[in-house]
């Protein structure tokens, strides 16, 4: 019997991976290298208890959308979630995207943007970012003039390279767009800014988030955007039914009662950033400065590839990113623990010295 074929274009695509391998030191997806309080474990484990499984679960997640509202201060109504920060660009290109319709990408940036936009038949128009891989306001105004988008990507921090959009950049893309301005902060906390602040009822803005970094909750698959009620609602009329099981829902409802311990690993993170930052500094590498919780760096005298396998070789993990846009011979290292980033640092040194 004769196969049907896949879509053509999507016979075309390449998945995203992201490698898997058994290392002792895992720096490559920007996981937190800390688990969540073992009170959150404990208190999730009972919780486990009360939960019908021979039930479906509340569809619209109100509670926990509910509890994330009062995170940010805005009403449950402006709150959307989803499995993971990527379902729900996959629900915002759904309503908003499509056949005809066009989705702005600024590269280098987060990979995903541009592959979730056509899977959904959406258009993408890919705009540069200048030498230092910021967006020039000049720029962004041209390209919004071209390419008309009906949702622009904005990746603040940026996914790979760390760095923030600046308010005048965001201000200007939300004067000159007559679509919706998405940005994607699945390293919001770690930033000094945040699109939270412009946050308003009458914007066409929608800031996106994941529980996946700051909140040690990977496993779970839980994000969540902040956005105008008529967002929300269109990204809900195109999700599929109690898409969020009842165990993920509690599970975010939990975490937000420990805020504090959130941010306690946050504040450790970032510190270990900086100090991670410095010693780089003195090696023979090309580095962008950081706002997330890794950072992208080139070495000067050897191939990225070659140093990635080296690196693997003493059981170092950390991503390759020299196949990505205007990333040749990049890698990016993501925060671990102390001992974790002293053990890379060390292993390093010792390759760059070689």
């Amino acid at each position: 019997m004769e196969r049907i074929a896949p879509r053509r274009d999507v016979a075309l695509m390449k998945g995203y991976h992201s490698a898997q391998v058994d290392v002792e030191v895992r720096l490559n997806t920007n996981e937190s290298p800390y688990p969540p309080p073992l009170e959150w474990k404990q208190a999730l484990a009972q919780q486990i208890e009360k939960i019908d499984f021979n039930r479906y679960p509340d569809r619209s997640a109100w509670q926990l959308r509910s509890e994330i509202a009062k995170l940010h201060k805005v009403e449950p109504e402006q709150v959307f979630c989803g499995n993971g920060s990527n379902e729900v660009l996959q629900a915002i290109l759904l309503a908003f995207g499509g056949a005809s319709r066009t989705a702005l990408v600024f590269e280098p940036t987060y990979a995903l943007h541009s592959h979730i936009a056509r899977i959904t038949q959406t258009n993408v128009a890919i705009a540069q970012r200048d030498e230092n891989f910021s967006i020039n306001l000049d720029s962004l105004v041209k390209e919004i003039e071209q390419a008309k988008p009906s949702v622009s990507f904005f990746c603040s921090p940026n996914n790979p390279t760390g760095m923030v959009d600046s308010p005048q950049v965001l201000d200007v893309g939300l004067k000159q767009n007559s679509g919706l301005v998405v940005v994607d902060e699945a390293y919001g906390q770690f930033s000094s800014f945040s699109a939270l602040s412009l946050f308003d009822e009458e914007l066409p803005l929608a800031v996106v988030r994941t529980f996946s970094k700051t909140w040690s909750m990977a496993a779970s698959r839980l994000g969540y955007m902040i956005a105008p009620t008529w967002v929300v609602q269109a990204c809900e009329s195109v999700i599929l039914p109690y898409h969020l099981d009842a165990l993920k829902q509690q599970a975010g409802i939990l975490a937000l009662k420990f805020e504090k311990e959130m941010q306690q690993r946050v504040n450790e993170l970032v510190d270990q950033r900086n100090l991670l930052f410095a010693k780089l500094e003195e090696l023979d590498l090309q580095l962008w400065p950081s706002e997330a919780n890794f950072i992208l760096f080139r070495p000067l005298k050897m191939s990225g590839y070659r140093l990635w396998e080296e690196l693997l070789k003493r059981s170092i993990l950390v991503r390759d990113c020299s196949s990505w846009p205007r990333l040749d011979n990049c890698l990016r290292v993501s925060i671990g623990t102390p001992q974790e980033n002293n053990i890379f640092i060390q292993a390093l040194q010792e390759v760059l010295n070689e």
